[in-house]
Parts: structure tokens; C-alpha cells; sequence
């Protein structure tokens, strides 16, 4: 889900400590104020435990998987403190969440009073937003790179994790990646800000980023390493950063031009790349409404060196 708020900077954080403070007071109120530790990360969560059939436990377990999931990809959580609240409304599943950064990392989730365990165990709403409060804020301009690499970073790391087969991650992107290329009167990502363009387009630029950055450093680097500085250099969604800043502390870290060339290349013209053929190389298949994966393609040690928890 997106990383939804008022278009500028001050109202967002506004906005964020407003939403925390009533959280506070509400869960206080309430009595169903928790807290758990995951990993050096203190995670406060705000739940009632009795307005969901299944109870408080399978929640607190997904908050905490998820955030192991996030913290497993990026080498560490994204920040120190966090806080989840936990919205109840009608029927089953996870309904969607937003995420803030400004004063502390706060995350707002909406789930379903009917919410199985097995909804929790493959939900990928929460990894998504948690997945947010690893980059800087790059502008509204730029919500492609936000919601593109949680779009993107949210399958690998469930991969990495256990959570999720990699089968299912590479047949999804080949049901899903297409419907974020150009269209007509399309002028490049920072420029059309469609839904499939913003969420799609920019998984579409993360992959392709992926990928180059490992055949570049022979697999010694990926995307996650350029990630993974980003996030321990700037802090990550607290920060303010202008997107060349960002793309430019990512490639120094593997030690490519990767980010800033595709940047260059995508931003402000229809650019429509190959994926079927990209996908081949990599020794991807479709088959059925699944994917068949083959070891023995061009480009296979790139696949599997994606999916490779590190």
C-alpha cells in the first residue's frame, strides 16, 4: 500500500504527530498498549486485543515476522523505535496501511476483525510499509522509487526470508510488471504518475537496476548493497533527500553507475524494455498461472543471486 499524506513535508509531519499522539492516548485509554523487541528495535504496538476473533497473539507474531523480514534484507531495521497501530474493521485480511517517519516511525494498519493466520503468514502489506522506512523522502515527484522499490523489495525479502517462494515472486512480476510500461502520452516516470506507472513502473526500474548491478560486479554486488547504504547513510524516511543524492549513494556503495544511468534513461522519456526477453535470460519461464525456473539460462546465476539471503 502507498505511503499516503498531505503533499508537502510540514503537513506530513503534522499529520504524523497527530496520528501518534491520539494512538497514544487511545491505546493508553484503552489499556492495549504493548510492547516487543525485535532484534535492537523497540516496537510499540497499539491493538485491541478483543475486537479481533483469533486474539492479539497472531498479530503481535506478524508484526514481529514482519519486521524481521525488512530487518533481515537491509542488514538491520530501518530505524530504532517503531510504532504499529492496529485499526479493527469489518471482515477478514489485511485492508491496507500507511507509514510516517516525521517526529518517529509510525505505521498504521487496517485490519479485517475476521483476520486468519494464514492471512497474516502470506500478507504483504505490512513488509511494504515497513520496506518504506528505509528510504529517504525524495518528493511526491519521485513516489515511483518509494512505492516501487517496497513493491519489489517486499518480494525478495519474503523470498530471502522463507516467507514466500521464489516461483511465486517471479510469476507475479510477469502477471503484474508489464502494466507498469509506457503508455500512450507517457513521458517517463517522474512525469506520469498513474497508479500502475507509480507502483509497477518502479519495481519494473528496480529490477532492471537488480539485475545490471549484479552482471556489473559479477554477482559480488545487487541492488540490496545499494539499499543497504542508503538506508545506514541517510537514516532513511526521516530524511529529506533529493533523489540524485540517493541514487548517487547507491552506486558508490557497488560501485556502478547503474542508478543514476537508468535514472537518466527512465525519467523523463517512455522507455519500454524487454522484459520478456530479460526474463528468459534469466532463466524464467511462464507455465500455466505459475512459472517454471530454469538453471541452465544466460543469465541464471543473477536470478538465483537475487533471491540469496545474505
Amino acid at each position: 500500500m502507498s505511503r499516503a499524506g498531505p503533499p508537502s513535508a510540514a503537513l506530513a509531519a503534522a499529520a504524523a504527530i497527530v496520528f501518534l499522539a491520539l494512538g497514544a492516548l487511545l491505546g493508553l485509554a484503552a489499556g492495549r498498549s504493548s510492547g516487543i523487541t525485535v532484534g535492537d528495535v523497540a516496537v510499540q504496538i497499539e491493538l485491541d486485543r478483543g475486537a479481533f476473533r483469533g486474539g492479539g497473539d497472531p498479530i503481535e507474531s506478524w508484526i514481529r515476522r514482519s519486521a524481521s523480514i525488512v530487518a533481515g534484507y537491509y542488514g538491520h531495521f530501518p530505524v530504532a523505535r517503531l510504532t504499529v497501530r492496529v485499526m479493527a474493521e469489518r471482515g477478514e485480511g489485511v485492508h491496507g496501511g500507511k507509514s510516517f517517519a516525521n517526529p518517529e516511525a509510525y505505521i498504521q494498519v487496517r485490519l479485517g476483525q475476521d483476520v486468519t493466520e494464514a492471512q497474516l503468514l502470506s500478507d504483504w502489506v505490512l513488509v511494504h510499509e515497513m520496506a518504506h522506512l528505509a528510504l529517504p523522502d525524495t518528493g511526491e515527484a519521485h513516489a515511483w522509487l518509494s512505492e516501487g522499490l517496497a513493491t519489489y523489495v517486499e518480494g525478495v525479502a519474503r523470498v530471502q526470508a522463507g516467507n514466500r517462494s521464489e516461483a511465486d515472486v517471479w510469476a507475479e512480476e510477469m502477471r503484474q510488471m508489464p502494466r507498469g510500461l509506457p503508455e500512450s502520452g507517457d513521458r517517463g516516470l517522474d512525469r506520469t504518475h498513474t497508479w500502475a506507472r507509480t507502483y509497477w513502473g518502479g519495481a519494473m526500474f528496480c529490477l532492471l537496476a537488480d539485475v545490471d548491478i549484479h552482471r556489473q560486479s559479477h554477482n559480488r554486488f545487487g541492488l540490496q548493497d545499494a539499499l543497504r547504504a542508503i538506508v545506514r547513510d541517510s537514516g532513511g524516511l526521516a530524511a529529506d533527500w533529493p533523489i540524485e543524492r540517493v541514487l548517487l549513494t547507491g552506486d558508490h556503495a557497488v560501485g556502478t553507475t547503474t542508478l543514476e544511468d537508468l535514472y537518466a534513461r527512465l525519467k523523463d522519456s517512455p522507455v519500454t524494455p524487454d522484459l520478456m526477453g530479460l526474463w528468459r535470460e534469466l532463466g524464467i519461464e511462464s507455465e500455466d498461472s505459475s512459472v517454471r525456473l530454469s538453471d541452465s539460462a544466460p543469465l541464471a546465476d543473477v536470478r538465483r543471486a537475487i533471491m540469496r539471503a545474505r
